[in-house]
C-alpha cells in the first residue's frame, strides 16, 4: 500500500501539518537492542526545545532528508506511553536545588513504559559541563508510585558515590508526568533525538493540568552540535530550559517561584500556567 507522505505529488510539509507524529513513517524502524547498543547515553550532553506542529512538520522532513535516522520500533509499534513519578521532600528540596541552579542535584523518579509494562527506579545526576548521568535499577511495575527499600538502598549508595551525601528523609511522591513519546536514533553515529507529546502532569491529590499541544524535543549526544542541532537553529528554534519534573510541580502549585522555567511554563501551558514568582521557595 502506498504510503500518503511518500505518494508522488504529496507537499511532504504540508501533509507532515496534518499530524506530525505520521513524519515517523519516514523512517526505518530500529528495535530496542540496537538502539540501546547505538545511542544508550546514560551520560550526555541534553539540549530541549518547544516546538509548534508546523516546526516539528518541518524538522521531521529535514530529518527525513538526511537519510541517517532510524525510528525506534517495538513490536510494530513507534509511540510509546511514559508515566514518571517523582519523589521529593515535604519541602521540595530536589526542585529548589534546580530552581537555584546548584551544582549538585539530582532527581528521583520512577518511569513506567507503559505500553511494555516495564518500570525502573533512576536517579538523575548533573555532571561535568551539565552533562545528565541517568542511573537506574529495575523496578517493580506494581509500585511505581512508591519507594521500595531496594531502591532507598540504590538512591543512597549512588547518592554517597557520586556526591558523597546521604539520601533525603521523608521522600515521597510530588508529581507525575504522563506523555507520549517518540524517539529517532542517528545510524551514522551516537545521537538521539525524542519527540514528547500530550504531557499531563499530575499531584498526588490527583489535581490534573494538561498542557498545550506543542512538541518538546530533547537532542541527546554525547558532545555538543550535530545534524539535528543545526536544523532547529536553520527553522528558527532555540533551547529552553526545560525540566518536566520543575514544570509539572510549578504547574501544579501556582504560588511556588519558577524563575528558571518561566518561558517554558508560560508557553508551554499558557494561562493554565496560574504561575507568580515570588523571591524565594515556598
Amino acid at each position: 500500500m502506498t504510503n500518503v507522505l511518500t505518494a508522488p505529488g504529496t507537499d511532504l510539509r504540508a501533509a507532515l501539518l496534518t499530524d506530525a507524529a505520521a513524519g515517523l513513517d519516514l523512517f526505518p524502524g530500529m528495535g530496542l537492542e540496537e538502539v540501546n547498543a547505538r545511542a544508550g547515553l546514560q551520560t550526555r550532553i541534553d539540549a530541549k526545545y518547544l516546538l509548534t506542529p508546523d516546526v516539528c512538520a518541518a524538522f521531521l522532513a529535514g530529518l527525513a532528508e538526511l537519510g541517517e535516522w532510524s525510528c525506534l520500533e517495538i513490536d510494530g509499534q513507534r509511540r510509546f506511553r511514559y508515566a514518571s513519578t517523582y519523589f521529593d521532600t515535604p519541602d521540595l528540596l530536589t526542585y529548589r536545588q534546580h530552581r537555584q541552579g546548584r551544582r549538585r542535584r539530582f532527581k528521583i523518579r520512577t518511569r513506567h513504559y507503559v505500553d511494555t509494562g516495564y518500570c525502573a527506579f533512576e536517579v538523575k545526576l548533573k555532571g561535568a559541563r551539565e552533562a545528565t548521568d541517568k542511573q537506574r535499577i529495575d523496578h517493580p511495575r506494581a509500585y511505581a508510585d512508591r519507594l521500595t527499600g531496594q531502591a532507598r538502598r540504590f538512591l543512597e549508595d549512588v547518592l554517597r558515590s557520586t556526591y558523597r551525601m546521604s539520601a533525603p528523609d521523608s521522600l515521597a511522591p510530588a508529581a507525575t508526568t504522563s506523555y507520549v513519546r517518540h524517539t529517532l536514533v542517528q545510524r551514522t553515529g551516537a545521537a538521539r533525538v525524542t519527540f514528547d507529546t500530550g504531557l499531563v502532569c499530575t499531584a498526588p491529590s490527583g489535581q490534573r493540568v494538561e498542557a498545550l499541544p506543542l512538541w518538546a524535543v530533547e537532542t541527546k549526544s554525547d558532545g555538543s552540535g550535530g545534524a539535528a542541532e543545526r536544523l532547529l537553529w536553520s527553522l528558527g528554534a532555540r533551547p529552553l530550559r526545560i525540566s518536566k519534573y520543575c514544570l509539572a510541580t510549578a504547574v501544579l502549585n501556582p504560588g511556588l517561584a519558577a524563575n528558571p522555567w518561566n518561558r517554558a511554563l508560560h508557553r508551554w501551558f499558557g494561562d493554565r500556567a496560574g504561575h507568580r514568582d515570588r523571591p524565594g521557595p515556598r
